[in-house]
C-alpha cells in the first residue's frame, strides 16, 4: 500500500508509539483488502466502549494509548445511563469500569456521545468518506445517506480517528456499490414490518447489497430499522431502495436483469427506464413478514430505541400512550444530546412510568439480563437480545408494544 512520507513517518513511529499503533492497524487492514492508499475521513463512531463488551483487557488497552483524535469522533453505546444507572440495577463495580472506560475515551479527545445513531448527531453529507464502526450506523450513514464507510472494527475505527484516514477498499469505491441482488415485496408495508423484513432477508443475502423493489415507500426511521436488522441478521452494510435510495446505479451489462430491449415487458420485475435489477433474487412472503412482526408472549419488559430512536419515534410512543402510565417495565433508549434537546417529550415520557435511558442499549447492558422475556419493535433486537443477553425476545409493532406496557398484560 502507498504511503505518503508523513504517513511512512508516522509508521516508523517518529511520531510516537501510539500513533504507530495505529498506523500499523491501518496498513495491515490495507493489506488485507488490497487497499492502494489511506484516504481522509470526515468522521469516526468507535465501537467497544460497553465494559460488558471489552472487558479489563480492552480498558487497559484503551488506557494505554495517548494523543488526541484529528477528526470528529464518538463512541457506540455504553452498558449503562452514567445518570441512571442505580435505576437500571447496575452494580456498582461495573458501573466504575464503565466510566473509566468513558474517561479513557475522553482522554483521547473523543466525545463522550455514546450512541448507534451518529447521524443524529451531526449528519454527514453525501459521499463523505467515513470510519465508524456500529453495523446499524454503517449501513444508515451508506444507504440512506450515500455517505461511504466500511464496517470498521473499534480498534480501527480508532486508529482512523487518531490518524484521520482509513484504507481505501470495499465501499469507499463506487464499483463495489453496485447492488448484487434484487429483494420484492408484492404488498405495502410499514412501521415494524421493514424490521421484520430485514430480519428475515439478511439471513438470505448475507454480506450482499440488496436492492428492494417495494409497493409502499418508507420513511427514514423505517429505512433505518431495515438497515439495522439486515446487518444483525446477516451482514449487509448497503443496501438500495428503488426510486428512494440516494445512490441508483445502472448496472454493468454483465451483471443486468435482462437485456435493455426487453424493458418493455409486462414482466412484474419491470422497473422504469434506465434501472436495471440484479439477477439474483429473493421475494419476502408479506405473511411472513407479519408474523415475525407480530409474535405472541407475556413479556416481562418492553424495550424500545434499537437503534436509538429519533424525535419523531418519541413523539410516536406518546401519542401512543394517550395520557395513560405503563403498568410494566418499559425502557425507550436514545441518546443524552437528543434528549436534553426535548426535555418536555422526555418528561412526559417519564411520566407515564417509561424509563427513558441516555447513552445505553437493552443489548450491550448487562440490565436486561435480569428479565426472562423482552418486547421489542426491531429486528436488530429480536436478533441480538437472545444471543448477547441470554433473554427471550419477541416482536411487535410500537403500538403493539405500547398496549401490552399498559395493559400488563
Amino acid at each position: 500500500m502507498y504511503l505518503t512520507r508523513e504517513e511512512e513517518n508516522i509508521y516508523n513511529g517518529e511520531q510516537g508509539p501510539t500513533l504507530q499503533k495505529m498506523m500499523e492497524i491501518l496498513v495491515a487492514l490495507g493489506d488485507i483488502y488490497d487497499a492502494k492508499k489511506l484516504i481522509q475521513v470526515k468522521s469516526a463512531q468507535i465501537a467497544g466502549v460497553s465494559y460488558k463488551t471489552i472487558g479489563d483487557a480492552g480498558l487497559e488497552w484503551i488506557q494505554d494509548l495517548e494523543g488526541k483524535v484529528r477528526i470528529p469522533a464518538v463512541l457506540n453505546p455504553m452498558g449503562m445511563d452514567r445518570e441512571a444507572f442505580v435505576e437500571m440495577g447496575i452494580d456498582p463495580h461495573f458501573a466504575k469500569k464503565q466510566e473509566e472506560i468513558i474517561r479513557a475515551y475522553e482522554k483521547l479527545g473523543i466525545r463522550p456521545e455514546c450512541t448507534c445513531t451518529p447521524y443524529y448527531l451531526n449528519r454527514p453529507r453525501f459521499g463523505d468518506h467515513l470510519a465508524w464502526s456500529e453495523s446499524s450506523a454503517v449501513c444508515f450513514a451508506n444507504s440512506v445517506l450515500g455517505a461511504r464507510t466500511n464496517r470498521e472494527g473499534g480498534p480501527s475505527a480508532l486508529a482512523a480517528a487518531l490518524i484521520g484516514k482509513t484504507p481505501y477498499y470495499g465501499l469507499h469505491i463506487t464499483e463495489n456499490r453496485y447492488p448484487t441482488v434484487t429483494v420484492k415485496v408484492d404488498e405495502p408495508i410499514h412501521g415494524a414490518e421493514y424490521g421484520a423484513l430485514g430480519y428475515l432477508a439478511g439471513r438470505q443475502i448475507g454480506d450482499g447489497i440488496p436492492i428492494f423493489k417495494l409497493k409502499s415507500t418508507p420513511t427514514e426511521d423505517e429505512l433505518k430499522h431495515l438497515g439495522a436488522a439486515l446487518a444483525a441478521s446477516g451482514a449487509v452494510a448497503l443496501f438500495h431502495v428503488l426510486h428512494v435510495s440516494p445512490e441508483q446505479y445502472v448496472l454493468p451489462p454483465d451483471k443486468m436483469d435482462r437485456e435493455p430491449q426487453r424493458l418493455e415487458s409486462e414482466d412484474d420485475w419491470q422497473v422504469p427506464e434506465r434501472f436495471f435489477l440484479p439477477r439474483e433474487r429473493i421475494e419476502v412472503d408479506i405473511a411472513e413478514i407479519r408474523e415475525t412482526a407480530r409474535q405472541k408472549a407475556s413479556p416481562d419488559i418492553i424495550a424500545l430505541g434499537c437503534p436509538h430512536a429519533s424525535r419523531e419515534e418519541l413523539e410516536e410512543i406518546l401519542s401512543l400512550l394517550h395520557g395513560r402510565k405503563v403498568k410494566k417495565e418499559v425502557w425507550v433508549c436514545t441518546g443524552r444530546s437528543l434528549g436534553e434537546k426535548n426535555p418536555e417529550l422526555i418528561q412526559q415520557l417519564r411520566s407515564s412510568g417509561i424509563k427513558v435511558l441516555y447513552d445505553t442499549c437493552m443489548v450491550v447492558s448487562p440490565a436486561a439480563n435480569q428479565f426472562k422475556c423482552m418486547m421489542v419493535n426491531s429486528g436488530k433486537a429480536l436478533k441480538y437480545t437472545p444471543a448477547m443477553c441470554g433473554v427471550d425476545a419477541v416482536m411487535g409493532t410500537t403500538e403493539e408494544c405500547i398496549e401490552v406496557a399498559c395493559r400488563g398484560d
